[in-house]
């Protein structure tokens, strides 16, 4: 259905220009759409697969199919953004002012890189999930 009939988060886009560093939209998948804020950042992230917003029918899936749905399926259409800790309780009444669930899924850091911790907080590849290329080598 998002595919068809994006709902745009603009009141979300709007309310986040004085608090956010970054965002993006989750057209192409988190770990590629993420990748371009972090390249273009010059740092890197620790993503926390558990923490990832999923729903009651994704989660019935096998966990491979999780996996690649959560990191790299795209046309969400959902803002993925950076802010300070020192902001979380504004962007938390944000949440709620918007009736709008925004979740904390992970941390900039200064490392180069995106890294990914398991449901047992084990780092995992991200390699293979490389989410949708517009413009693939031919």
């Amino acid at each position: 259905l998002r595919l068809e009939q994006p709902q745009p988060r603009v009141a979300l886009g709007l309310a986040l220009r004085t608090l956010a560093h970054a965002a993006i939209d989750i057209s192409d998948g988190l770990i590629s759409d993420l990748g371009h804020v972090l390249a273009r950042s010059y740092c890197g992230a620790t993503i926390q697969l558990a923490a990832l917003p999923h729903s009651r029918i994704l989660a019935q899936q096998p966990e491979s199919v999780q996996h690649m749905a959560l990191l790299a399926g795209g046309d969400d259409y959902e803002l993925c953004f950076t802010a300070p800790a020192r902001v979380r309780h504004v962007i938390d009444a944000l949440s709620v002012r918007l009736d709008l669930r925004l979740s904390r899924i992970g941390k900039i850091d200064q490392q180069p890189g995106l890294r990914l911790l398991d449901h047992e907080n084990k780092y995992m590849a991200t390699s293979r999930f490389t989410g949708f290329n517009h413009f693939p080598a031919t």
